[in-house]
């Protein structure tokens, strides 16, 4: 395959990504974010939610990103990061939040996982708690020379804006925020998606494989989760789920052998995930670096819990 035809494959894989995955999921979350913007609920909830979620370097709209993410999809978190981004919320905020984002696991692939076993209880719980370390220590440690104070809002609050509108009119903007979000992550996706076709037109996954086999073997972890975390890494959750159930349906894992790996393979923090979340906006694209830390320790500390519990 020409570099040509593998740019236009990558191209149409996240256009239909973008039109078919993620823009339904945002119209219906934005609309019910925007809805309980104008009503009010919102601010409330924010309010109520704040101080227990302070010594985590989050806010109390982080509190809805992190329930979409285990409870809905990837996709659903968008809404909310968007709404933080236009805010002016903080970018050491920001940065916390990104990174317990990034490391939580995303309910589009928790759910369909639990026929192949999952224990769905404690991995949301595992993952909750890995979400929470990586946005401390991106508070307390890699994203502490970040400010800590809110910027000037990019657009007026929906509870302002939106007071004297009527509920066509919320859905309506709501919509046209969801279109702009997903177009916005086509350029960030169609390069992900275009790596990862370049490094199979080369042989480099294979390769790669090769040469872990080796290492794998010598630390006894089974050889057939190299084809797994390949999927994961470079295509995201859904390529993973994809390999995991064709695993599992030729009786070549185990259902103990997926719920140990669940915290390292079950994430957001992979290239098309990294793409999407950072085509919100500039100010995630500054904020990554000072999330990488903490994603990684929340990672670490999900994948010791599933292994020691599993």
């Amino acid at each position: 395959m020409s570099l040509i035809e593998i740019i236009m494959s990558s191209g149409r894989s996240s256009v239909d990504i973008a039109l078919y995955t993620l823009l339904p999921v945002m119209v219906v979350m934005l609309c019910i974010m925007k809805v309980l913007e104008a009503k009010g609920i919102m601010g409330a909830i924010v309010r109520a939610i704040t101080p227990l979620l302070k010594p985590f370097g989050l806010t109390g709209m982080s509190t809805f990103a992190l329930i979409q993410m285990n409870f809905i999809s990837f996709a659903a978190p968008l809404a909310t990061l968007s709404i933080m981004h236009n805010r002016g919320i903080s970018d050491r905020h920001l940065a916390a939040t990104l990174a317990m984002i990034l490391t939580m696991g995303q309910g589009n692939v928790l759910y369909p996982m639990i026929p192949l076993g999952l224990n769905w209880s404690a991995a949301i719980t595992f993952s909750i708690i890995g979400g929470l370390c990586a946005s401390s220590l991106t508070w307390y440690y890699s994203g502490r020379k970040l400010s800590a104070e809110d910027k000037k809002a990019t657009e007026k609050q929906s509870s302002e804006n939106n007071a004297q509108q009527g509920m066509v009119r919320v859905i309506n903007d709501a919509g046209y925020d969801a279109i702009r979000l997903a177009v916005g992550a086509i350029p960030m996706l169609t390069l992900s998606i275009t790596v990862v076709g370049i490094l199979k037109a080369a042989g480099a996954v294979t390769a790669i494989e090769q040469l872990l086999l080796p290492v794998l073997n010598y630390i006894n972890i089974p050889s057939m989760f190299v084809m797994p975390t390949l999927a994961k890494y470079l295509g995201g959750g859904t390529a993973y789920l994809g390999v995991v159930s064709d695993l599992v349906q030729q009786n070549k894992i185990t259902v103990e052998q997926v719920n140990a790996s669940a915290g390292f393979l079950i994430h957001t923090f992979d290239l098309p995930g990294v793409g999407i979340f950072l085509g919100i906006g500039y100010r995630f694209i500054s904020v990554f670096k000072y999330a990488i830390p903490g994603v990684l320790i929340g990672i670490v500390v999900r994948s010791l819990l599933h292994f020691v519990f599993f």
